[in-house]
């Protein structure tokens, strides 16, 4: 797993690297997620009485293990804003000749390209294109809108590099997958030093505070409300249905088929916490 490399090799790359605090939090967290240095809770099977302690997680926003149950939860709540009509999927991207700008100032160059894709797509809206020619990727999804989503999903609730894409981590090296775009999208294996795949790593922490998911137009946060149900009457469709609101036990067995209130040593019983609140150890390099 990430976390342990980053056990492994992160306190000497922090002795020996300038970090800001958001990429020590990113670190801290990543190192401790699910462990007893979080505190937990004690579960029971009420059957064979087998014991079982789960950790708390760290829901730092780049932990590889935090996002999944997020992620299902932004898509419900984004498909339930759909509207019966066409979309289109565009992307921007930033000149590589601005990537070393982008990373020594990260939040104005984001808020900088947010802005642009914003007002591009209003002045597109305006003239409809006929006046410019426009250097845009877009075309509207083979499988609907729903299709797209699952898709920004991936995007923005991933972190820099999932655990299933390590391969392993020997001799203070680390090898990974990762999909080659150039050529024909092979899934090939990279060897790093432990050293650049945390510089790497770090490089894609944002910014504390700053905001990677952002809503425009019909979809702003202050009139999203309202400029739906206005645009749900014009169209004669009825408001969607209320979301309910899913445990992450239900949530995990829905997405996984994995039941964990089912006892793991005797698959009959059910698992109870016997003891709400397991005490946080002191992790190892905690101050």
């Amino acid at each position: 797993e990430l976390a342990d490399i980053v056990r492994a090799h992160g306190e000497a790359y922090t002795r020996q690297h300038r970090l800001v605090p958001v990429q020590h939090r990113a670190l801290r967290a990543i190192t401790t997620c699910r462990t007893a240095a979080l505190g937990g809770h004690q579960e029971t099977c009420d059957h064979c009485g087998a014991v079982r302690v789960s950790y708390n997680s760290c829901r730092n926003r780049h932990c590889p293990k935090c996002q999944t149950l997020t992620k299902e939860r932004w898509l419900a709540a984004r498909q339930a804003d759909l509207l019966p009509i066409p979309y289109f999927h565009v992307v921007f991207t930033l000149p590589h000749d601005l990537n070393a700008l982008a990373q020594g100032n990260p939040r104005v160059i984001s808020a900088l390209r947010f802005r642009a894709a914003a007002d591009t797509l209003l002045a597109f809206g305006r003239d409809g294109l006929r006046a410019v020619d426009w250097i845009v990727y877009a075309k509207r999804p083979f499988g609907g809108p729903a299709q797209v989503l699952e898709y920004l999903g991936r995007y923005t609730h991933r972190v820099a590099l999932s655990n299933d894409r390590l391969v392993d981590h020997t001799d203070g090296r680390v090898r990974f997958r990762w999909r080659d775009y150039a050529d024909h999208d092979r899934v090939k294996v990279m060897t790093l030093e432990a050293d650049e795949f945390l510089r790497r790593f770090l490089l894609h922490v944002v910014p504390r505070g700053f905001m990677r998911i952002r809503h425009f137009g019909l979809l702003a946060n202050r009139t999203r409300r309202a400029a739906l149900g206005r645009c749900r009457d014009l169209l004669g469709q009825p408001p969607p249905d209320a979301i309910p609101v899913e445990s992450s036990h239900a949530l995990l067995r829905r997405l996984t088929g994995v039941d964990l209130a089912v006892c793991p040593v005797c698959g009959e019983g059910l698992m109870h916490r016997t003891v709400i609140d397991v005490a946080a150890t002191p992790s190892p390099d905690s101050s």
